[in-house]
């Protein structure tokens, strides 16, 4: 079994201080003849309270597109009592760890007690390399998962782009709805949000959709509970694409989202919903007239 260098952390969002930890663990496994690895946990917030932003195929997806293509996804409940020099040996023992990388804020053990520094000693202790990379910062802050969660509920999704390094994805499989986008000239696709995930500012946003097959579409998203059709359910994002034609049903679809253009609002008539997406597109048309990546 190849020796591994390992990237350890939760990586919710997979943001710009993330991304330097893997390639910090890809530059060890290329000088060192490693394989790349993430070191992860299966369970979206592992143990953690708040929202997830990524679900764990989203993430690993993500690692992959970092060059760090092998995932080791650990249930929680195996690891969060173990004493920190468990954890290391375990590490050695079982995931065949010649080397880790980790951010400074990285604790691991029981009650979360053990942190870099301790990871270094355990190091010398087990035989393997540490390198603790340290925080990243963008717009003049430190970028963080807790930071980019409230710019979304914000809706300030510019901001929280940057500090991700990509715009935010929405990567859900399409739903079928209640087809009223159809009727009125605007059909869209449905992406509900899972149980416990992030759900950005209720509103309509001017978006990005690459289908399966790689094309890109300028888009509008709106995000919330449809609240003009009686709607139940976890909140969801409707996307219409424009230009595109054909059936996306069951397909995973990536909707990126580029800029908040309006509250959710309760419309008196189909009519009157009608004419705010007119007015909507034409908004989307003109901003995605300077965006390269956003022609069809």
């Amino acid at each position: 079994m190849q020796k591994r260098a390992v990237a350890l952390g939760l990586f919710d969002g997979v943001h710009l201080g993330h991304r330097a930890v893997l390639r910090a663990a890809a530059d060890a496994a290329a000088k060192n003849g490693l394989l790349p690895a993430v070191y992860t946990f299966a369970d979206e917030m592992a143990g953690k309270t708040g929202e997830y932003l990524y679900p764990p195929a989203q993430r690993a997806e993500l690692f992959r597109a970092c060059g760090v293509g092998l995932t080791i996804s650990a249930p929680f409940a195996r690891v969060r009592d173990l004493s920190g020099a468990a954890f290391a040996e375990k590490l050695v023992r079982e995931e065949y760890v010649a080397y880790v990388c980790c951010g400074r804020n990285f604790r691991f053990g029981k009650g979360a007690a053990w942190n870099a520094d301790d990871l270094r000693a355990f190091g010398e202790i087990y035989g393997f390399g540490v390198t603790v990379v340290p925080d990243v910062e963008a717009d003049g802050i430190k970028v963080s998962s807790t930071v980019i969660r409230q710019l979304l509920k914000e809706g300030r999704t510019e901001q929280a782009d940057r500090l991700l390094g990509e715009p935010y994805c929405i990567l859900q499989t399409v739903r079928h709805g209640a087809e009223l986008g159809r009727t009125i000239g605007f059909p869209t696709i449905n992406q509900p949000f899972r149980q416990g995930q992030l759900v950005p500012k209720h509103g309509v946003y001017v978006s990005e959709t690459v289908t399966p097959d790689g094309r890109h579409f300028p888009s509008l998203t709106n995000i919330g509970m449809k609240p003009t059709v009686h709607y139940h359910g976890l909140p969801l994002a409707e996307t219409y694409l424009d230009g595109f034609s054909g059936s996306l049903y069951n397909k995973t679809v990536c909707v990126y989202l580029h800029r908040f253009l309006r509250e959710e609002r309760k419309f008196d008539s189909v009519e009157a919903l009608t004419a705010q997406m007119q007015d909507d597109l034409r908004m989307c048309r003109e901003f995605s007239k300077g965006c390269h990546g956003l022609n069809t």
